[in-house]
């Protein structure tokens, strides 16, 4: 039996049970340690139970919030990855192909030097995502020709405008304080350390409501792969439609980028292994990619608390790490 002809619910079965595993590892581990008992007296009984207070402020201020973001960035990650390789029909593209991570990377640096990262939590979230989507409007405005957007050009002008963001974000860093240079150096190694509920309230209207409405246009994904003149034929307006689904992998791009810096492969390998496990179906594919994408991105978090017990590897160099050797032997089977 082949995988994507597996039950649905045995599949569904199988990555819960993983997500309930990964979920308490990262509630219980860390330089505070907290038993699972104590996990689940603090989620059902808010009032303490047989819990100490300093293990309630850690679950609830520190470490639910972390592992909520976690599930949220990953999901949107891994969900923009999925629309990437079906609108460029290439199993290589990822969630910043149209420079949407150096557009983000640029309005984190301008909020940095504004000083408006000292006014609250929001702003640099809120300049990331104005940087992200200021760089897709400019890719896609290269990309346009007699009303038509084509694959190639689009690809191209992402590299470009990706380039010239980047220009201008080094380009800043070279006038800016040791203070400043440090903060944009934490914020672009992607990371979950120091996330709060704030942030989960940021994320989480518009990476659910994207993931929503993209699993509602799957159908129309399964017809975009197959071809433009085969969609056209089917009575698709491919150009809106394409137009139409990289804005949503732009917001999802935008919004986990902001929340978390820039945390490569979740996008780029996720989709791949779910491909495996449940098929090319996108209707089946869009909710296991973005479910995968957040188990990932929570057990690379929680890897990167314990491997070294005194200090911290953040996630961004986690995902790389597990994700560089899966990206190989993906590229390894395509070739051979």
């Amino acid at each position: 039996m082949s995988n994507a002809k597996k039950p649905v619910w045995l599949i569904w079965l199988g990555m819960g049970i993983v997500c309930l595993f990964v979920v308490l590892l990262s509630l219980s581990l860390g330089q505070f340690p907290i038993s699972v008992s104590h996990i689940l007296q603090g989620i059902f009984l808010q009032d303490g139970g047989t819990s100490a207070a300093e293990e309630q402020a850690v679950l609830w201020n520190i470490r639910m919030p972390r592992t909520a973001v976690g599930f949220l960035v990953g999901g949107g990650l891994a969900v923009s990855g999925t629309i990437m390789q079906a609108v460029f029909l290439n199993p290589l593209a990822d969630p910043a192909i149209l420079g949407v991570s150096s557009g983000a990377s640029l309005g984190a640096v301008l909020a940095i030097f504004s000083g408006s990262v000292v006014l609250g939590t929001v702003y640099m979230p809120l300049f990331a995502i104005v940087g992200a989507m200021l760089a897709v409007s400019l890719t896609v405005l290269l990309a346009v020709r007699h009303g038509r957007v084509k694959i190639m050009p689009l690809l191209l002008a992402g590299i470009v405008v990706g380039m010239l963001f980047n220009a201008l974000t080094s380009g800043l860093l070279t006038m800016g304080t040791n203070q400043q240079l440090h903060q944009y150096l934490f914020w672009t190694i992607g990371g979950l350390d120091y996330r709060s509920w704030d942030h989960v309230y940021i994320a989480a209207g518009p990476i659910i409501g994207c993931i929503c409405i993209t699993s509602m246009l799957a159908r129309h994904l399964n017809v975009l792969v197959l071809g433009d003149m085969e969609a056209q034929a089917l009575g698709m307006r491919v150009i809106p439609f394409r137009l139409c689904v990289l804005t949503l992998a732009s917001l999802l791009t935008a919004i986990s980028v902001c929340v978390s810096g820039n945390i490569g492969f979740v996008g780029l390998v996720m989709p791949h292994m779910m491909r495996f496990i449940v098929g090319s179906d996108h209707r089946r594919l869009i909710p296991a990619a973005a479910f995968a994408g957040g188990v990932f991105l929570v057990f690379c978090d929680t890897l990167g608390r314990v491997i070294v017990p005194q200090t911290e590897i953040r996630a961004g160099i986690m995902t790389a790490l597990l994700g560089t050797p899966y990206f190989l032997y993906i590229l390894h089977k395509r070739l051979k």
